[in-house]
């Protein structure tokens, strides 16, 4: 097992792969921008390094920068979370020059998976199945226009080097195809560098399920159950849960061992996810994250498999602790991202100071997070506050619960989507399990109801709310007293 891991990322997912550390008995280096000068993770990390400005570009995806604190740090891996260099083949290659490990997949590996054309090609040679299409990027509006009508309207183009939905536009008829794919073209140019675009079978109302993957560096390769993440908006995950509503014995069979030859055939390993389309009894290979997910949680509360320690112990070397015998399911787990949102007012950023904070507890509630009362959420980076998890004996057991958690959870002084995750638990189609990628476009009337109820309910507790926190001069008090405490902390790790 190493004896020192930099984390290169920030916010609760850094705690979490920190934790996981703690618990090893492996020594944790943490990098933070100005913007996190006042983080917990900077504080939790046994030794901390500022590494530049604000904006992403000159920090946390400043490779060369992280490379050097590896060093001076004396770290032995890099762990990349999710998000920001988690996914680019780029971080890898630099590891392997400095010898450090890169706790994830090979370079190669992030690199053929992060196109999705090359993914495509790679999984129709596994005996995968994919969504029909091309495996090409399309050279012209002529050859376009063919494939469409061949695979039939609606289609969808999407960027060969895109990822949460960036760009993509659904065609319905062809006299919007031109448009759209110049579009997309577009969109793909500015944001990955890259104007190649492709077309698939636009698949109507279809369910989004992954499947968890542990892969040692010995050849074993397993699935960790599957999960549910069909609650979407603009290709945006919201709700996920494990395992799917529509899940059986036999189709986890099917899918989870398609799972595996799909990342076997590749030589992957570590921890990664394979995600499918789900619809009328056919399931098609979407594409695989090489990384962990924001979503892992769940997957652990129903498995008991810690997947980030699972991590650790691949990336040293060490043959995987289980094997698929080894995994079986207990109960029903869900995951609600708690962001700094208003969902009144399409789901817009609501960066700010938390002026009250207090996170739910009791029986199977879990709460990832990386704030605290008093702390400003920055505007330069993703608006997760918190990952509230919870597991019931069952579905109905863990709906139950989850609304239960949401109304004691109390976040002050910004707009969060509580609001909409408490609509959503009232839902009667959620509660039945139909769900699907366009759930909350079809039924956002029914949800904004629920949310301007919920909200109105809220705003007469919200005096109350207040008055479980301390009293304004005593606020002021405690607040610098802790200030001062966390001042000295974070100067006795920072380096």
């Amino acid at each position: 097992m190493f004896n020192k891991v930099l984390v290169a990322n920030r916010g609760e997912i850094a705690i979490r792969v920190m934790r996981a550390c703690k618990e090893l008995d492996v020594e944790s280096v943490a990098v933070y921008s100005d913007a996190d000068n006042n983080s917990l993770f900077a504080r939790y990390a046994d030794e901390s390094y500022h590494i530049g400005k604000s904006i992403p570009s000159m920090s946390y995806l400043n490779i060369d920068k992280i490379i050097e604190v590896a060093e001076e740090s004396g770290a032995e891996a890099i762990h990349p979370g999710y998000g920001f260099l988690a996914e680019n083949p780029h971080l890898g290659e630099e590891c392997v020059k400095h010898n450090l490990k890169l706790i994830g997949p090979s370079s190669q590996v992030i690199d053929a998976m992060g196109s999705k054309i090359a993914a495509r090609k790679l999984m129709e040679k596994a005996g995968v199945p994919v969504i029909p299409g091309t495996s090409e990027g399309i050279r012209g509006i002529e050859q376009a226009r063919e494939i469409a009508k061949s695979i039939g309207y609606p289609v969808i183009i999407k960027a060969s080097a895109g990822g949460g939905g960036i760009g993509m536009r659904t065609v319905y008829e062809e006299d919007e195809l031109m448009r759209a794919i110049e579009s997309t073209e577009t969109v793909a140019a500015s944001a990955f560098g890259d104007s190649t675009v492709f077309i698939e079978k636009y698949i109507e109302e279809p369910r989004h399920i992954e499947f968890q993957i542990l892969a040692d560096e010995k050849g074993n390769t397993i699935h960790v159950a599957d999960r549910e993440c069909s609650i979407q908006r603009r290709h945006q995950k919201l709700i996920e849960e494990a395992p799917s509503p529509i899940m059986t014995h036999e189709l986890r069979g099917i899918m989870g061992t398609t799972a595996v030859k799909a990342a076997s055939s590749i030589g992957y390993t570590n921890a990664g996810t394979v995600e499918f389309l789900y619809s009328n009894g056919d399931f098609y290979f979407l594409e695989m994250n090489t990384r962990i997910q924001v979503e892992h949680p769940i997957t652990e509360a129903i498995t008991g498999v810690d997947l980030v320690k699972e991590q650790l112990y691949i990336a040293s070397g060490e043959e995987l602790n289980y094997q698929q015998k080894d995994i079986s399911i207990r109960g029903h787990a869900i995951e609600c991202r708690i962001n700094a949102e208003d969902p009144l007012a399409d789901f817009t950023p609501t960066p700010g100071k938390i002026t009250g904070y207090r996170s739910p507890g009791g029986n199977g509630v879990r709460v990832d997070s990386g704030v605290y009362m008093n702390y400003t959420i920055p505007s330069f980076y993703d608006s997760m506050i918190s990952k509230l998890i919870v597991w019931g004996q069952n579905r109905e057991e863990a709906i139950s619960r989850m609304r239960r958690a949401l109304s004691e959870y109390i976040i002050l002084g910004v707009k969060t989507t509580i609001p909409f995750h408490k609509s959503m638990m009232l839902s009667p189609n959620f509660k039945k399990g139909r769900l699907h990628t366009h759930f909350v476009d079809i039924y956002k009337k029914e949800i904004m109801e629920n949310m301007e109820k919920v909200i109105r309910e809220d705003k007469k507790k919200e005096a109350r709310l207040k008055s479980t926190f301390l009293p304004s001069k005593r606020v002021a008090a405690v607040s610098a007293a802790v200030n001062s405490y966390m001042a000295q902390s974070i100067t006795q790790n920072k380096k």
